[in-house]
């Protein structure tokens, strides 16, 4: 077709060349130039010739006449397209189209524009030239594979159950910004990563090709990349993440298996992040309960561990109730030979095994248990082995010989509460109730309860841990016939004493005691019950407020189980994470706390519903900080025979100072406490003081410690007193036990027949828990004699008035003094240093006579010490004959008083000191730190 066209041009070309020969005449460019009229091009891009088809020819019939059938030039009409035509050959008209820039196949695929050829004119000027028609120019771009795939995601992420095959996991997309089909399409993925259980297919899904495992890998990671249909590959894979879950099991998640709890930051949060998984299962309700176990732990829970008799006294419970089960001490030796175990937290427990058994002596059993009385005790019991059980008895009030009658006892048979009150005949003849019975679970559940009988005869109420039961039977029975015989209380076991060959106990006790206590005479409110069961810890609710309107709650009365119900998931899920553990126990007791969950479901319409299972976790509560109390003061004090014989008597501790510190910043041991750590003094309650006469006991006819009883009034503090020492006991502040303690006086109505005294103070928190120094304090009796023989000794101030406080320090604040007597250089000293004053002071000798035997008698505590040291000054400075002879004559006269008030006192002893005591109490409150030694002194004189 092309050669055909040719021919076809040659020969117009000469037929027109024969015409202008045969005709010279003719008119000059007569005729326009041809071209096509449509060309097809292409081009590739970053080329800049362009391959048309058919090829660019422009012909003219005015050929072969100079310009006229000459072509000049192409014209592109539209400026947009970056294309140019060229002239290659003017005579023959060939072209060519090109590029005046680079193409880019991304920016544009195809170009339209319009061409026309124009001929040389009818001169060398081109005037008078003719252009062709316009043809249309279509050029395709033909694309380069210039760009490699890119992954529309920088990574992918997917989740599959384990033991399952997926057809497709997800799936991983690429692209390429190249024009072309060919270069443009992904034609292959690949995962580059080896020894994967993962293939992928040309089309980015990714699968499975075994079981996963949860426990064998609970993530994989692999690597893909892309080729195009070029075979380009992308330049950087991506990373595919595949973690693997297990099998969806409905249950509680997001919850920490243990709880560290520091003590006294208040409520803290069991589980903030905890969520309940319920696999799409539709519910309509949940129920959750919550129980923190402690069991394990002193009495059931974190309770105070004060003495029983503090713990009635912090709790506003009636006086004049008997602790059958005091710690084993001087006084109270009856409990020596029972087994206890006070290894939790200073709880004092005591075990019965069927073997123990302990008889109350007479003079402590209670008396006169009247139509009102409260038996009360705390007790952990389990049922007995056996096919036939035997009764248990608690508390027994028998015949001591010749009968067996039980006039009260308290027992256990066959998990059942029993209480036996026979009356005498003289209070009734009639047939009234004598055997109340309960039965309880909590009897044989081997956990810690608190029993409290209150007897308002006919009625017996029980109180288990606060909560009130009747007795389900009732036993009338006649009275008790009178006699003369005595009667034994016993602890563990009844005391057979008539009948029998041989005494004995029988109807042991097996299980654990603590706290028994009878109170004659009155019964006991439901609060002071729940105060004395209270636990300090359990668990909270923060804002209760916040909680939806659809949750339901209930504590029970312990707040160690708390039950949850709710109909939104969502809201159970936020109701669950306020829950939290509170312990509100200054000093809590270390160690492990049990965290039990049970969660039931009910669903729509289903007959089998999910089953959540139950977790368990633990609160860790973290050692506190244990405190070291102190007790500081005055160690030494030296006194004349009549500071003693006075009606005040002797000031043991003015000086007395008790404080309490901790050690911050360091868990280690305690004995690193003095060097590491900061140092802090706290503040916290004492629950007794005691002060032990060390050496021999107190002769009650002649020497003893007293204590007013309006010391003791508007606090929580008692006193007993007795030949050994005297205890402060209660639960209250360090300062209200300083200002008893201070007020403790030692009387010795026959001092020269004593020896020096020496006395122990010692103060304990939470029942011996932590415990304070022994603070020793020495007590010397100054005689006349050797106030002759070592007047000169008291020219230096005296050591036992310096009082010197060092809060920050733990172990002993003050210097022991050796025997209170300067040595014999001092004395030397002070003589010398007399002799260069004597000139001075004989000027005012006689001044100061008549107050040197005032002074000789009299000594205070603040305001005494400066007579005391004018005293012995005067009498060191002039030590002649003339001075000792007013002081010998002062003796005798001062003996012949001291005899006469001897035998006064030895007739009407106990009668003039009450007297004494009451006229001059209010001089003694206002005398305060003054002393009341001064006002003694003057009453002798």
């Amino acid at each position: 077709m092309k050669m055909q066209r040719i021919s076809e041009v040659v020969l117009l070309m000469a037929g027109v060349a024969v015409g202008l020969c045969a005709c010279h005449t003719v008119k000059v460019n007569k005729h326009k130039p041809w071209i096509e009229t449509s060309y097809h091009g292409v081009i590739t891009e970053n080329m800049d010739i362009v391959l048309l088809d058919p090829p660019l020819v422009a012909l003219d019939k005015d050929a072969p006449v100079p310009y006229a059938g000459e072509i000049c030039a192409f014209k592109i009409h539209g400026l947009e397209a970056p294309f140019e035509a060229v002239v290659l050959n003017g005579t023959s008209g060939e072209g060519q189209l090109r590029a005046r820039g680079p193409v880019d196949c991304e920016l544009q695929k195809e170009y339209t524009f319009i061409i026309q050829a124009h001929d040389c004119g009818a001169g060398p000027g081109g005037t008078g030239g003719k252009k062709s028609h316009k043809a249309v120019v279509h050029i395709q771009v033909n694309d380069v594979n210039e760009f490699s795939p890119v992954f529309r995601e920088a990574q992918y992420q997917a989740a599959v159950t384990e033991g399952k095959i997926y057809d497709n996991i997800l799936q991983v997309e690429a692209t390429d910004q190249d024009c072309s089909p060919q270069y443009s399409q992904i034609c292959n993925y690949q995962i580059t990563t080896s020894n994967t259980p993962f293939a992928i297919d040309r089309n980015g899904n990714i699968r499975n090709t075994e079981k996963l495992s949860f426990d064998k890998q609970q993530q994989y990671e692999v690597l893909v990349t892309a080729f195009d249909c070029g075979q380009k590959r992308s330049t950087e894979s991506v990373a595919v993440h595949i973690d693997v879950k297990p099998v969806c099991k409905p249950g509680w998640q997001g919850w920490n298996k243990r709880v560290d709890y520091e003590p006294g930051t208040g409520s803290k949060q069991l589980f903030p992040k905890m969520h309940l998984e319920t696999c799409g299962g539709p519910l309509s309700s949940v129920r959750t309960m919550v129980e923190l176990q402690t069991s394990h732990i002193g009495k059931g829970c974190d309770r105070e561990t004060y003495s029983e008799k503090s713990l009635q006294k912090l709790c506003g419970a009636s006086s004049g109730s008997t602790d059958l089960l005091p710690a084993p001490s001087v006084s109270t030796n009856w409990t020596a030979s029972l087994v206890t175990d006070s290894g939790r937290d200073s709880d004092l427990i005591f075990r019965f095994d069927g073997r123990q058994a302990a008889k109350i002596p007479d003079q402590m059993v209670p008396q006169n248990l009247t139509d009102q009385f409260t038996i009360a005790t705390w007790m952990k019991h389990g049922p007995t082995p056996g096919l036939r059980a035997e009764k248990e008895t608690l508390l027994c009030n028998s015949d001591k010989t010749e009968m067996n009658r039980h006039h009260y006892s308290l027992y256990v048979h066959n998990c059942r509460l029993v209480f036996l009150l026979r009356r005498d005949f003289t209070q009734v003849d009639t047939f009234r109730p004598a055997e109340f019975h309960w039965k309880l679970e909590q009897i044989c559940d081997k956990e810690w309860h608190y029993y409290v009988i209150n007897v308002e005869f006919p009625v017996v109420t029980l109180y288990v841990d606060g909560v009130t039961f009747d007795p389900y039977l009732v036993t009338d029975d006649w009275p008790i016939h009178p006699s003369q015989i005595d009667v034994q209380l016993t602890l563990g076991a009844c005391w057979q004493g008539g009948e029998v060959t041989m005494p004995r106990f029988t109807q042991y006790f097996r299980g654990s005691l603590s706290g028994l206590t009878i109170r004659p005479g009155k019964i006991e409110s439901q609060k002071v019950i729940s105060c004395l069961q209270a636990c300090k810890e359990g668990l909270d609710i923060n804002s209760l407020e916040s909680l939806g309107k659809g949750i339901k709650f209930h504590f029970n009365p312990a707040q160690s189980i708390l039950v949850m119900e709710g109909e939104d998931l969502e809201n159970m899920n936020a109701a669950l994470r306020k829950v939290s553990y509170i312990n509100s126990r200054q000093f809590p007791t270390p160690g492990i706390r049990h965290l039990h969950i049970s969660t039931s479901v009910q669903c729509f319409g289903e007959d089998t519903c999910i089953s959540i299972p139950d977790i368990d976790a633990v609160v860790m509560v973290l050692q506190p900080s244990e405190p070291r109390i102190t007790i500081a003061g005055v160690d030494r004090l030296t006194r004349p025979v009549a500071d003693l014989r006075g009606p005040a008597g002797l000031t043991l501790f003015q000086d007395l100072h008790i404080i309490s510190t901790v050690t911050k910043g360091d868990t280690a041991s305690h004995h690193t406490a003095g060097r590491l750590g900061v140092q802090e003094e706290i503040i916290h309650n004492l629950d007794y003081c005691d002060i032990l006469v060390l050496g021999e006991e107190l002769r009650p006819e002649q020497e003893g410690l007293q204590l007013q009883r309006s010391t003791l009034l508007g606090k929580h503090l008692d006193a007993t007193n007795s030949t050994s020492g005297m205890s402060i006991y209660g639960v209250d502040s360090m300062s209200n036990y300083e200002q008893v303690i201070r007020q403790v006086h030692y009387h010795n109505w026959h001092p020269t027949q004593t020896p020096d005294r020496k006395f122990r103070l010692t103060c304990s928190e939470l029942n011996g828990r932590y415990t304070s120094n022994e603070f020793t304090l020495e007590i010397s009796v100054l005689h006349k004699s050797e106030a002759g023989e070592h007047v000169n000794h008291m020219v230096a101030p005296p050591q036992y008035m310096q009082v010197v406080h060092h809060p920050a320090m733990v172990h002993s604040l003050y210097p022991t003094h050796g025997s209170g007597v300067p040595s014999a250089a001092t004395v030397v000293i002070v003589i010398c240093i007399a002799a260069l004053v004597v000139v001075v002071v004989l000027g005012i000798y006689r001044i100061h006579l008549t107050h040197q035997q005032e002074g000789r008698s009299s000594d205070t505590t603040k305001e005494g010490e400066l007579d005391w040291n004018d005293s012995a000054l005067n009498i060191t400075v002039n030590p002649m004959e003339s001075f000792q002879e007013p002081q010998g004559a002062e003796e005798e006269a001062s003996e012949e008083e001291e005899e006469d008030e001897e035998d006064d006192i030895t007739s009407t002893e106990s009668d003039d000191s009450e007297e004494e005591e009451v006229q001059g109490a209010p001089r003694v409150q206002q005398s305060s730190k003054r002393g009341q030694l001064d006002w003694d002194n003057s009453t002798l004189t």
